[in-house]
């Protein structure tokens, strides 16, 4: 590769380029020699993120060591299971691995890697050495498909590691010697048990990396951002399914777990699919709805609404001198503005309240079931949070800096009073904004109930 010095026997001539890493240990030496230990982005993160990074490794080794240590020797059964599990996870990750490189380019923050449907049933039927021996052999795979940070590589397969092995020791406490009598008469017991192993195998990944993008691994420490979405939970929960499986099938009909290759290689593709139709809908800078995916679920709602004679109001919210942040500090600092603005929206309204970007500086709220002295105080406690954020951010050199007392104009339009669509109320609460902007700015102000709703 340009740049890295010729291995020993090698000869070019002047301005020459080396020859292109061939095979796996040439691409493994070359993504080592392009990312030294000192140039990790790792070092640019907060302090806090690198002491729990580096602290949680410190344990991991520790904890896996003493799983090694205390593990029985594999025999030919564990071999052979370990050869079934690795040689269809291989499969796997080789038939989905442009989905995957898409799947893990378009994602922020949680990414849920379906090879746990591997991993689960190794952790639970094979000894430690075995099972960190098929996590190491995926990891490195999926190494050259997502290529990650280093640091963040080596944390989630430590992760992945110590999970296995809460896994290993839960079933083998609670498990193992039910599934090998396993009948009928015990089926719903021994799916339950695995089913809770599986759990505790998931919540301790969703712990840990959680903590970790809590503490600086994404722009936006959302709820949403570290524990991951719905979808993402669901898509959790249909692997652990899926492994739980895997490991009856292993332990009853080893030859029939061939059947879950077709599927998982089926789940990457709809979960692609899933995930493409999410971002259709949401708008990448701050994780809410887009204007198209606000715009469905807001017309969903005014039509339940309507048919139920239900209140509802919708809520226009526009950030004052919006410009001025982007002329004084730069356009990453606007970035962090309206991600913390969408943050406190999300964290202020309630759950069944649509929360969407319309635009530029301005954001929508849809509030169901609210008459107008609802609809006024959450728009005064929009307003008033919206004043007391203290957003930490960069100015244009890259240097710390902190924005405070900003301020928004709110617009609010009720169902009924100011139309019966959305594009009337859209329109009434749009001219409430302007009426609040002419006003003074950092005001609520509802929109004229004599305005035409043509």
């Amino acid at each position: 590769m340009p740049g890295t010095e010729p291995a020993r026997g090698e000869h070019r001539g002047p301005g020459e380029e080396p020859p292109a890493a061939t095979g796996f240990a040439g691409r493994l030496r070359a993504l080592i020699a392009a990312n030294p230990v000192s140039s990790w982005d790792l070092w640019t993160k907060p302090r806090r993120m690198v002491a729990f990074l580096l602290a949680w490794d410190a344990i991991a080794v520790a904890l896996l060591t003493f799983g090694v240590v205390a593990s029985p020797s594999p025999d030919l059964v564990d071999w052979g299971r370990f050869a079934i599990l690795a040689g269809c996870a291989t499969v796997h990750i080789q038939l989905t691995r442009r989905q995957e490189e898409r799947r893990r380019n378009r994602v922020t923050a949680v990414h849920i890697d379906l090879t746990g449907i591997w991993v689960f049933p190794a952790a639970l039927l094979l000894p430690i050495p075995l099972t960190l021996l098929l996590i190491a052999l995926l990891r490195v795979q999926r190494w050259f498909n997502s290529r990650r940070p280093p640091h963040k590589f080596v944390f989630t397969s430590f992760t992945h590691a110590v999970s296995a092995l809460l896994a290993h020791h839960l079933y083998q406490t609670f498990a193992s010697a039910e599934l090998a009598r396993l009948s009928p008469a015990n089926s719903l017991q021994v799916f339950g048990i695995l089913m809770l192993v599986g759990f505790s195998y998931a919540a301790l990944q969703a712990i840990v990396i959680g903590g970790l993008l809590a503490l600086g691994g994404t722009s936006a420490p959302t709820l949403r951002n570290v524990l991951g979405t719905k979808d993402d939970n669901l898509l959790e929960l249909s692997t652990i399914s899926l492994g739980t499986i895997a490991t009856i099938l292993l332990v009853n009909i080893p030859p029939a777990i061939v059947i879950l290759v077709l599927i998982t290689v089926l789940g990457n593709r709809l979960a692609e699919i899933n995930q493409l139709q999410s971002e259709a809908r949401t708008d990448p800078k701050t994780g809410i709805f887009n204007v198209r995916g606000w715009s469905e679920s807001a017309e969903r709602a005014l039509a339940r609404a309507a048919r139920g004679g239900e209140t509802l109001a919708l809520l226009m919210i526009d950030l004052d001198h919006f410009k001025w942040i982007n002329d004084t500090y730069g356009h990453p600092a606007g970035d962090d503005v309206l991600r913390t603005v969408a943050q406190t929206l999300d964290e202020i309204t309630r759950p069944k309240d649509i929360i969407g970007r319309f635009g530029g500086e301005e954001f929508l709220i849809l509030l169901p079931d609210v008459d107008s002295t609802a609809a006024k105080v959450t728009a005064e406690r929009i307003r008033t949070a919206i004043a007391d954020q203290r957003i930490v951010t960069t100015d244009k050199r890259g240097g710390s800096a902190l924005i405070t007392g900003r301020t928004a104009s709110i617009g609010v339009a009720l169902l009924g009073v100011n139309g019966t669509t959305l594009e009337q109320l859209l329109q009434a609460a749009d001219a409430a904004v302007y009426t609040a902007k002419e006003g003074g700015r950092n005001q609520v102000r509802f929109a004229d109930a004599n305005l035409p709703s043509e």
